[in-house]
């Protein structure tokens, strides 16, 4: 078995991982990157788009945002549609902060290229040893087939939540808090341009619907579904009818185009409490899964990798408190994240064709207290932008 020694190995290559082992470079920590697939994979794998910009500044501060700022969207505004009447809510001019609109799979490339450390791509049968000692490990085999051992200080968990590391947390001392929505959202891609400037969410009694630009050519959309739907009950022309339904305003048709992605999401959230166990610390969909509502999840997961490396840090300077805060200093947006997409959930899918009548006009008095009220549309735009959400 081939062995290898490192500070801090790096399970995972998203956005959390890739994050972590930049910073911890640029501080002069060593590091080895693990992760199951290919490195093309990643790359084009699609996924969320929305970069909150309290985060873009994190990764300009530190030069991870050059092709970032040069190339993404920012968005200022979004609009509900509802009623057939769209109701606009300008989040930058109640708090000063943007969304920005760059696909994860472009920061996954630019990040992956930012990084001159050690990187294993292909590896399988990873598995993590010691983690109670001064001196865990991780074994894998690489692409080749080779088993392999890279003995550490510490282990970065930040594989997702399909991967191996969460489940070395031991259940006698870790709450898994879950939470599952009961419908699921239709996630589509489509070879077509945007049908609007910004993001729609359109709230509509067959279900909700979402319009979102990812490029000038290619957009997102998503539609709510029975939980038990998969891709093949919904056929194109199913797919293209309901969008223009739930989206229909005057004077505003949604753009068709060839669909290139096409998976039914199940819509659930879960928190892992404590984030860390020995001297493994878990960061992204590794420790908290938060449903598509409010396209929080790539931020938090970008939130704990800056915290992580905060603590990695001071612990290499002789300050062992930061790392142990760890968990306690993640947490609290964590849940504000969760709770913001939950109480979102409830606007969006209490529908007048709810099985719930009251719930259906408790989501309403929510949505004209937002709109009608510029304190609440004020309270709402922090969330929804992630400004000072650390409380």
């Amino acid at each position: 078995m081939g062995a290898n020694r490192t500070s801090v190995a790096v399970v995972g290559a998203g956005p959390a991982g890739l994050t972590v082992a930049n910073l911890l470079q640029s501080a002069g920590i060593g590091t080895v990157v693990v992760e199951t697939e290919t490195r093309e994979f990643i790359e084009q794998r699609p996924r969320a788009g929305f970069i909150e910009e309290w985060v873009v500044r994190a990764l300009e501060e530190n030069g991870l945002a050059n092709r970032l700022l040069d190339s993404a969207q920012r968005h200022d505004s979004f609009e509900f549609r509802y009623r057939g009447q769209r109701h606009l809510v300008p989040f930058t001019d109640l708090v000063g902060q943007h969304h920005f609109v760059y696909p994860q799979q472009e920061l996954v490339t630019d990040l992956a290229a930012a990084y001159a450390g050690d990187a294993r791509f292909g590896a399988t049968d990873v598995r993590l040893h010691d983690l109670e000692s001064d001196h865990p490990s991780v074994t894998y085999r690489s692409a080749e087939g080779t088993a392999e051992r890279i003995d550490c200080d510490f282990v970065a968990g930040c594989d997702g939540a399909r991967g191996v590391t969460r489940g070395y947390l031991p259940p006698e001392s870790t709450l898994v808090a879950q939470h599952d929505y009961g419908f699921g959202w239709l996630a589509l891609l489509a070879q077509a341009p945007p049908s609007a400037e910004r993001v729609v969410f359109g709230i509509h009694p067959r279900g909700f619907a979402a319009h979102m630009a990812r490029t000038p050519t290619v957009t997102r959309y998503y539609l709510q579904t029975d939980l038990a739907d998969t891709a093949e009950d919904w056929p194109d022309e199913r797919v293209w009818r309901e969008l223009h339904t739930r989206l229909a305003v005057p004077d505003s048709p949604v753009a068709e185009g060839p669909l290139i992605e096409k998976r039914v999401l199940d819509m659930h959230n879960y928190v892992t409490e404590p984030m860390s166990h020995g001297r493994l610390y878990l960061a992204g969909e590794s420790a908290h899964l938060v449903a598509p509502i409010a396209a929080k999840g790539m931020n938090l997961a970008i939130h704990d990798a800056l915290l992580l490396v905060r603590g990695l840090r001071d612990w290499y300077a002789g300050a062992p408190e930061t790392l142990a805060r760890y968990s306690a200093d993640c947490l609290p947006r964590v849940w504000q994240y969760q709770e913001f997409s939950l109480w979102l959930s409830e606007v969006f899918h209490h529908t007048p064709a709810s099985t719930d009548p009251f719930l259906a006009r408790v989501a309403e008095a929510r949505l004209r207290r937002l709109l009608g009220s510029p304190t609440v549309a004020t309270a709402f735009a922090d969330m929804f932008t992630g400004k000072d959400a650390d409380f």
